[in-house]
């Protein structure tokens, strides 16, 4: 069953990835990317996990893709070969600035 969920996450990932690069024209878009996507046990929600190449505008890129995100299940919906299409909840992805802050304590305690 895991192995179904994996699929279906990277499938959707891959096709997020193409649509939001190829058919949305805002320059929000251009430098960011979808890091990773959870989809819950029944596939109705998909959490997609996005960063900014700029981190200050990571937050400015996930308001506008949740105000996108009709467009985007639509697209989704007509790429993919699944039952349901889960609903898509864009979040900022941290882990990036969390791992800076564990290396800059890391470092700290080298000194």
């Amino acid at each position: 069953m895991a192995d179904k969920k994996g699929r279906i996450n990277s499938i959707i990932t891959r096709n997020l990835c193409d649509i939001i690069m190829k058919e949305m024209q805002d320059p929000i878009v251009k430098l960011s990317s979808i890091n990773e996507v959870k989809v819950n046990r029944d596939h109705s929600f998909a959490h997609v996990y996005v960063a900014h190449l700029q981190t200050e505008k990571t937050e400015e890129l996930v308001n506008f893709l949740n105000k996108n995100k009709g467009f985007i299940r639509s697209r989704l919906a007509k790429s993919v070969d699944l039952y349901k299409i889960p609903d898509l909840i864009f979040v900022a992805d941290t882990l990036y600035d969390q791992g800076a802050k564990i290396d800059n304590i890391i470092n700290s305690w080298k000194k």
